[in-house]
C-alpha cells in the first residue's frame, strides 16, 4: 500500500518531527499541501500539546499526525491524549511504542515508529506497526550511523510494510532515487526549516540560506548521543570539551537550552539543527512552493 492511501494525503511527503519547532502552523500548511504535517509533541506538556492539536484543526482540515518521543516523563498522558482528541497519526521515536500500540489501532491511529537500523525496523513490524520511517544519518538532529542510501534498501527487504525514506532528502530527485530504493514515501524536515509558515528566527532561517553543504557537524558521537547541528561557536567549545572526555552529563548540562536559543535567534550559541542537505537551500519560500517544486521535480 502506498502512503498516499494509508494516510488519505495527496503527495508522499510527510514533515519531520522537528523539537520545539514542528508546531501546529507549519504542520497545518504541510497538511494543506497536500502532504502530512507532524506537530512536534516533544518537550510539551498534556495541556500545550491539546492546544497545538486543536489550533491544527482549525488550520487544516485534512489529516496530521503527531509525534511522541517515548522518553518523555510524561509519554503516557501524552499517548492517551492523541486517542481523546482524534489525531489521524502518531509517529514515535526514542523508545518502544509497543505499550500505546493496541490502544492507538483500537482508536483508529496510524503508528509510524522512526528507526535508524533494520533490527528495530523488524521489531516495529513484529509489534504490528502501520508503516515505517528510516532515517539515515544525513539528517538533522538526533542520528543513527548508516546513510539513507545504504539502510532503505536493507530495511526494505527486511520488512513486509510500508517503508518512508528520511536523511538526505530535499528535491524530486532524491525522492525518485529512495523510491527506487523501494521506499514508498519520504520524511522531510531540514527544507521546511527554511520556510515562512517555520516558528524558527529569521535569523536561524538565514544560516540555513548561506551555509554549504560542509556546513554541518555531528556532535555527542563519542557520548552515544549524536546529534547533526550547523557549526557554530557552541559546536567548536561542545567538541573540545568532548574531545577532553568530558562525561554525557556534563555534555548535556552544557547544551541545556540551546535548541530554544537557536529557535529564539541566538545563531552563535543555539543548536542550529539541519541535515547535510543544507547547501542546498537558497531561498526561504512557502510549504506550498517548497512542495509543488518537489512533487514537480518529482513527476518529471
Amino acid at each position: 500500500m502506498n502512503i498516499e492511501k494509508l494516510l488519505g494525503i495527496k503527495y508522499p511527503i510527510m514533515q519531520g518531527a522537528m523539537a520545539r519547532i514542528a508546531d501546529a502552523t507549519l504542520a497545518a500548511a504541510v497538511s494543506n499541501a497536500g502532504g502530512l504535517g507532524i506537530i512536534a509533541g516533544g518537550g510539551l506538556s498534556k495541556e500545550e500539546l491539546r492546544f497545538q492539536i486543536r489550533k491544527c484543526k482549525e488550520l487544516t482540515s485534512n489529516p496530521f499526525g503527531v509525534n511522541i518521543m517515548l522518553m518523555a516523563p510524561n509519554r503516557d498522558e501524552l499517548a492517551h491524549l492523541l486517542v481523546e482528541e482524534g489525531v489521524a497519526v502518531v509517529t514515535t521515536g526514542a523508545g518502544s511504542p509497543e505499550p500505546y500500540i493496541a490502544m492507538w489501532k483500537e482508536a483508529g491511529i496510524k503508528v509510524i515508529p522512526v528507526v535508524a537500523s533494520v533490527k528495530h525496523a523488524c521489531k516495529m513490524e513484529s509489534l504490528g506497526v502501520d508503516a515505517i520511517v528510516t532515517e539515515g544519518t544525513e539528517a538533522g538532529g538526533h542520528i543513527g550511523s548508516t546513510t539513507t542510501l545504504c539502510l532503505v534498501p536493507q530495511v526494505v527487504d527486511a520488512v513486509s510494510i510500508p517503508v518512508i525514506a528520511a536523511g538526505g532528502i530535499a528535491s524530486g530527485r532524491a525522492m525518485k532515487a529512495v523510491e527506487a530504493l523501494g521506499a514508498t514515501g519520504v520524511q522531510i524536515g531540514t527544507l521546511f526549516l527554511a520556510t515562512l509558515e517555520c516558528p524558527i528566527s529569521d535569523s536561524y532561517k538565514r544560516a540555513l540560506v548561506i551555509a554549504k553543504d560542509t556546513d554541518t557537524v555531528v556532535t555527542g558521537l563519542h557520548v552515544g548521543a549524536p546529534v547533526r547541528t550547523l557549526k557554530n561557536k557552541m559546536t567548536d567549545a561542545y567538541l573540545k570539551l568532548e574531545g577532553e572526555g568530558a562525561s554525557r552529563d556534563e555534555l548535556e548540562k552544557f547544551t541545556m537550552g540551546s535548541l530554544k536559543k537557536a529557535v529564539d535567534g541566538d545563531i552563535e550559541n543555539g543548536s542550529l539543527m539541519s541535515g547535510q542537505i543544507v547547501g542546498m537551500i537558497s531561498e526561504i519560500r512557502s510549504v506550498k512552493e517548497v512542495i509543488e517544486r518537489l512533487m514537480n521535480e518529482y513527476k518529471n
